[in-house]
């Protein structure tokens, strides 16, 4: 029997503890959320952080660029935010005249809550998760609370994304997993999927993963979000996700860790400033 990693209700659960540290916070914290254009993906997504964010009580801002702003409005508006903002969000994707490393690098260390600086990739790559990004440490928080060790495990994770794939790669290896990285250009993936102890798919290609590629038993975890016929569909196939101990589905796996990582950390963010502020004043 298949047991559903149940990221809706965890993330539930994470989000009440959320919203009583805002409350004994004597000043709220403060999001900057930045979308450049029109995608509707990335409307749909600001628009649901921005409410999720002010549910907790959260202050949050929703500053929306026209698709041909130039590229040093943006990196000014990045350089403001720096100045009052607990954590800022860059949604991606940016339209193409814009230089997205250039872009992130305006956001200060302490202040990039979605884990996409240069400076969080490499505190990630030694190590450290405190900026990692929020899918990844959606999928090691999902993982943890369901008792799933990583440990001496298999983990094959299909994508190699900067935000997704060799994030949750390196998180798994700091876990003492053995790791594999597939991606397009992998050939037989077949044969490297049904290796997997843990398999995490983070294409993006509804019902990608199908049942012959995975082994009996195996633990996954669906990251890939598409639509098919109009509905929302992850890259695991149906028949393939029966034949796993444990699945995190899409939807309800994944995506609501994610949300609730992200607004965990911006709360975090206030939380440390809160506490550099007293030891600068020297008050205990």
């Amino acid at each position: 029997m298949t047991i559903v990693l149940d990221g809706k209700k965890i993330a539930a659960t994470i989000l009440d503890q959320i919203k009583h540290k805002v409350a004994m916070l004597p000043e709220k914290p403060f999001l900057s959320i930045i979308r450049c254009g029109d995608d509707s993906a990335s409307i749909l997504y600001t628009t649901m952080k921005k409410k999720k964010a002010e549910d907790l009580g959260i202050k949050a801002e929703l500053q929306v660029f026209s698709a041909d702003t130039p590229e040093e409005n943006i990196v000014n508006y990045i350089k403001d935010a720096n100045l009052f903002a607990n954590g800022i969000i860059v949604q991606l994707p940016l339209p193409p005249h814009l230089d997205q490393k250039k872009i992130l690098a305006a956001i200060e260390p302490e202040k990039d809550v979605d884990g996409l600086t240069i400076h969080s990739a490499l505190e990630v790559m030694q190590g450290n998760e405190r900026h990692a990004p929020a899918t990844p440490k959606g999928i090691m928080r999902l993982l943890a609370e369901y008792a799933i060790s990583l440990a001496g495990k298999h983990v094959v994770v299909v994508g190699r994304s900067d935000l997704i794939g060799k994030p949750t790669a390196l998180m798994a290896l700091y876990r003492d997993a053995t790791v594999s990285i597939c991606h397009s250009k992998t050939k037989n993936l077949a044969n490297h999927t049904r290796q997997a102890d843990i398999l995490i798919s983070a294409v993006g290609k509804p019902h990608f993963i199908t049942a012959d590629m995975i082994q009996d038993s195996a633990i996954v975890i669906d990251v890939g979000i598409s639509q098919l016929q109009g509905e929302t569909r992850g890259d695991i196939h149906p028949d393939a996700a029966r034949k796993a101990s444990f699945i995190a589905p899409v939807p309800g796996g994944i995506g609501p860790m994610t949300i609730a990582m992200l607004l965990e950390a911006v709360v975090e963010a206030k939380i440390y400033k809160n506490e550099a502020n007293r030891k600068e004043r020297g008050l205990p």
